[in-house]
C-alpha cells in the first residue's frame, strides 16, 4: 500500500509543479504586455503629438523630424478620423483591403471598443478636434495568446509522454510477470522431475536399499523448500547476517557442478583467509547462480569459471569470471534490465533479479567489471562486510 500511496503522492507533486510553471508563465508574459502596452500607448502619444504639430506648423517650417517621428510608426495600427467621424488617414493596416471602406469602418469600430481615442486640437479658434483611434499591435497581441499555445503544446507532450511511460511501465511489467512464473516454473521443475523419478524408483527398489533413496529424495525436498524460501524473499526485507564469503561461494560452486557438464571448470580463488560479509545465503545463492548459468551459456557450456575474493576497506570484492563471447559495449548498460537475454528460449530475467536482490536487499552493487569479445566477461559484486 505504501508504494501505491507514494505514486499517487509524487502524481499530484508532479501536477502542482506543472500548475506552478503554467501560473508562473502566465503571470511573467503578463507583466511583459503590460510593459509593452505602456511603451506602445507612449509611441502613439508621439506619433499623435507629431501629428497635431505636423497640421499646425506653417508652410516654411521643417517637417522632416515630424515626418520620420510618424513613419516610424510600423506596427501599431492607427486610424485618424474627424470631428464627424469621417476617416482621414490611416497606418499598420491589412494593405490589400484598405481600399474598402467597410473593411476600414469594421476595423474603426473595433478601435473604438478597445481604447479611448487620443484628441488632437487642430483649430484652436473653433475648438475642432481630429481623433486618433488605435489597437494592440500585432506583436502584443500574439504576445498574450503565447502563453496558451505554449501551454496548450506542453500540456500535449505531457499526455503523449505519460500515456508513453505508462505504456512501456506497462509492458516492462507484463514482461517481468512472464519472466517471474517461467523463473519459477524453471526453479521447481528440476527438483519435482527428480522427485517423481525418486518415487517411481522407490516402488521398484526393496526396502532395505530404500534408504539411499531416500536421502536423494530428502535432498530434493529441500531444494524446494529452498526455492520457496527464495520466492518467498522477494518483495520483503531479508535480514543480512555475516557470513564466511569462500564457504558460501563453494557452497554454490558443488551445486552447481553436480549440474553442469564436466567440461566446465569451476575454481575458487581467495585472498584473504576468514573474508565475512553480509547477506542473506538463499538470496545471495541466486545471484551467484544467475550469473553463473548465464557464463555457461556464453560458453556453449565449455569453458571456465573463476570466483576471485578480496576486502576493500569496508566492502568485499567478488568478481566472477567466465571466458565466454563476451558483452558488446554497446549493451553493457541493458543487461540487467528485464527482457535482456543471449538465449533464443530465455525470457531475461536472471539478472534483473540479481541487480534487485544485490542493490535492494543486500544494499550492495553488481555491474560489468570488464568484457571483451571472443575473451570472457567479469562480473563484480560488492558487498558490506
Amino acid at each position: 500500500m505504501r508504494l501505491y500511496e507514494q505514486k499517487i503522492w509524487w502524481k499530484r507533486t508532479l501536477l502542482a509543479v506543472a500548475v506552478g510553471i503554467g501560473l508562473f508563465s502566465l503571470w511573467y508574459t503578463q507583466k511583459l504586455v503590460q510593459k509593452l502596452a505602456v511603451e506602445e500607448e507612449k509611441k502613439v502619444l508621439l506619433w499623435a503629438n507629431a501629428t497635431k504639430q505636423l497640421i499646425n506648423a506653417s508652410t516654411e517650417g521643417d517637417f522632416g523630424f515630424l515626418l520620420d517621428i510618424i513613419k516610424d510608426n510600423e506596427t501599431i495600427p492607427v486610424i485618424l478620423v474627424d470631428d464627424a467621424g469621417m476617416i482621414i488617414a490611416h497606418r499598420n493596416l491589412d494593405s490589400t483591403k484598405t481600399n474598402d471602406t467597410t473593411y476600414l469602418r469594421q476595423q474603426l469600430i473595433q478601435m473604438m471598443d478597445i481604447k479611448e481615442p487620443i484628441p488632437i486640437l487642430y483649430d484652436e479658434a473653433n475648438k475642432r478636434y481630429n481623433y486618433l483611434y488605435y489597437k494592440n499591435s500585432i506583436i502584443l497581441t500574439q504576445l498574450k495568446q503565447y502563453p496558451y499555445y505554449q501551454l496548450s503544446v506542453i500540456g500535449i507532450f505531457i499526455l503523449v509522454a505519460y500515456l508513453a511511460f505508462s505504456f512501456s511501465r506497462r509492458a516492462e511489467q507484463n514482461q517481468v510477470w512472464v519472466g517471474m512464473s517461467k523463473e519459477t516454473a524453471h526453479q521447481l521443475g528440476t527438483p519435482i522431475s527428480s522427485l517423481m523419478g525418486w518415487i517411481n524408483l522407490l516402488r521398484e527398489t526393496d526396502k532395505p536399499k530404500q534408504e539411499e533413496l531416500l536421502v536423494e529424495l530428502e535432498k530434493d525436498v529441500k531444494r524446494l523448500e529452498l526455492i520457496t524460501e527464495r520466492f518467498s524473499k522477494i518483495g520483503s526485507e531479508p535480514k543480512l547476517e555475516s557470513h564466511l564469503v569462500d564457504e558460501v561461494l563453494q557452497e554454490s560452486i558443488n551445486y552447481l557442478k553436480l549440474r553442469t557438464s564436466s567440461k566446465v571448470s569451476f575454481t575458487l580463488i581467495s585472498n584473504q583467509d576468514e573474508l565475512t560479509a553480509l547477506m542473506n545465503i538463499p538470496l545471495f545463492e541466486w545471484v551467484v547462480e544467475n550469473i553463473c548459468k548465464n557464463a555457461i551459456d556464453a560458453m556453449n557450456g565449455v569453458g571456465s569459471i573463476t570466483m576471485t575474493t578480496k576486502s576493500q576497506g569496508d566492502s568485499v570484492l567478488i568478481d566472477i569470471t567466465d571466458t565466454g563471447k563476451g558483452i558488446p559495449k554497446s549493451k553493457l548498460k541493458t543487461v540487467f534490465k528485464p527482457g535482456y537475454t543471449t538465449k533464443k528460449r530465455g525470457w531475461g530475467l536472471g539478472l534483473s533479479l540479481a541487480k534487485r536482490i544485490i542493490e535492494d536487499y543486500h544494499k550492495g552493487k553488481v555491474f560489468v567489471k570488464q568484457s571483451e569479445l571472443n575473451k570472457g566477461t567479469t562480473f563484480r559484486i560488492v558487498l558490506q562486510a
